[in-house]
């Protein structure tokens, strides 16, 4: 046999070795798709919870951190928010709602930004992500069984698990409308709003 020639069984081995790390990472990604697997009714909430999180997290970043109390004045604003009073705001308030899902205590006072001391922008931002990650995880335990189970509080009134989810997704929304107008205010066009930008 030529010495420059593959022998055989080399190429049968790797074969073999090239197959095992193929079975081997295709059971992998299927092990971590079944664990990321959530209810259908959960993953139907979460896309639209999902998408006004995506968007606000953009618009909040999208702020300079020098404009962050940044408030109308132009108009009937005379007790509005500044901007980083609404982000604080909706992030008190995503863990109020989850937590009453979960039948914790929610934060005191999300009306004036409840108990984190947060303040600068990178902070604040911070807040906001943890308070999307901590809601994400709590909605997608969410199933037709428990959908309808009772909770509520001090913010979300008496309810369901569905009704709070629910409540969180208009509530994040509508705060992001207010703040769209604050960002063009200050010649920004938020990010979910520009050329290009698909949902």
């Amino acid at each position: 046999m030529n010495a420059n020639q593959p022998r055989p069984g080399r190429n049968v081995r790797r074969r073999l070795i090239g197959m095992l790390v193929v079975v081997a990472s295709v059971t992998s990604a299927a092990r971590g798709v079944a664990q990321e697997r959530i209810d259908p009714m959960a993953a139907t909430v979460a896309q639209w919870f999902t998408m006004i999180e995506q968007s606000f997290v953009g618009l909040a970043d999208a702020m300079p951190a020098e404009k962050y109390g940044f408030k109308p004045t132009k108009g009937e604003f005379r007790n509005a928010r500044t901007f980083e009073e609404q982000v604080k705001h909706v992030a008190c308030s995503n863990f109020a709602f989850f937590n009453e899902i979960e039948k914790k205590e929610p934060p005191a006072e999300c009306a004036s930004g409840g108990p984190c001391p947060a303040k600068t922008k990178a902070e604040l931002m911070t807040y906001l992500r943890e308070s999307f990650d901590y809601a994400q995880s709590v909605l997608r335990t969410m199933t037709p069984a428990n959908a309808l189970e009772s909770a509520g509080g001090p913010y979300g009134g008496e309810s369901t698990r569905l009704g709070l989810t629910t409540l969180a997704v208009w509530h994040a929304s509508d705060h992001y409308g207010q703040l769209v107008v604050y960002l063009r205010m200050n010649g920004i066009v938020p990010p979910a709003s520009r050329a290009g930008h698909s949902r």
